[in-house]
């Protein structure tokens, strides 16, 4: 598991997560907003829109936000054209970071971000700086209760799986990028119940970093998942439990 999603678990776990309920609706209506604008508006025919809803009533976004970021995706309403960004760079200690997000203007964002990555003594990177680094997966959490071992191996490897790994409270099942949602649609048709599900990308190999480093790398994640545009952050290092408990301090 990288430093960055050990951080974010942390945090949901102490109910940090998603507390600035404004700037999670604004990274929500953004990806409701770009899934219609790419795919359609319908749902049933655009399996990114679909989990883009699903994601926006579980956070107990009203209905009518959902459907006017669609229509604005569509082109029904007017709005601001959004559009889909992916940004690389480096921290402290070589270690690399992806960043991907959605924005209405390039050029803020990249000088907003290039100055995040100043202030924590990295850089902010052209094309192909991380890239390389990682690779592009689709990610499914169920509850340890969910489903037991041989079904995810009937269920999900079945459907086209990957692979699946026990972490402790939960299972977390690895997929091509292509076959998420098909997988997903597999484990609800057997009524195992997905805790969650996204499309990610998971660094080939992790650095081990400790002290000061760590500190400062994961206060780095901290303010990059804060920005407005940013929608995800992936980092390909590894910290110890008691450095991110230095971290919350």
């Amino acid at each position: 598991m990288s430093g960055h999603s050990k951080w974010a678990t942390i945090k949901h776990t102490k109910g940090v997560v998603d507390a600035k309920r404004g700037k999670l609706f604004t990274k929500l209506i953004k990806e409701l907003t770009v899934a219609a604008r790419l795919g359609g508006g319908i749902p049933e025919n655009n399996p990114r829109l679909r989990k883009a809803i699903a994601d926006a009533k579980a956070k107990s976004m009203p209905g009518d936000t959902i459907k006017n970021a669609v229509k604005r995706g569509t082109g029904e309403i007017e709005g601001p054209a959004v559009e889909e960004v992916i940004y690389e760079g480096t921290g402290t200690g070589g270690v690399l970071f992806l960043i991907e997000g959605t924005t209405d203007n390039r050029n803020r964002t990249v000088a907003e971000l290039r100055k995040i990555f100043e202030k924590a003594g990295g850089v902010l990177g052209s094309a192909g700086t991380a890239a390389w680094a990682f690779d592009r997966k689709g990610i499914i959490h169920l509850e340890k209760s969910a489903a037991t071992e041989d079904q995810l191996m009937d269920t999900a490897v079945g459907a086209g799986a990957d692979d699946y790994s026990d972490d402790g409270d939960h299972w977390t099942v690895t997929t091509p990028p292509d076959a998420l949602m098909t997988i997903v649609d597999a484990l609800e048709k057997a009524s195992i119940a997905v805790k969650d599900s996204q499309l990610a990308f998971l660094p080939k190999s992790l650095k081990s970093v400790s002290g000061d480093d760590a500190l400062k790398l994961l206060k780095l994640v901290d303010v990059l998942d804060d920005h407005d545009d940013v929608a995800n952050v992936y980092a390909d290092f590894d910290v110890s439990e008691e450095d991110m408990a230095k971290a919350q301090s």
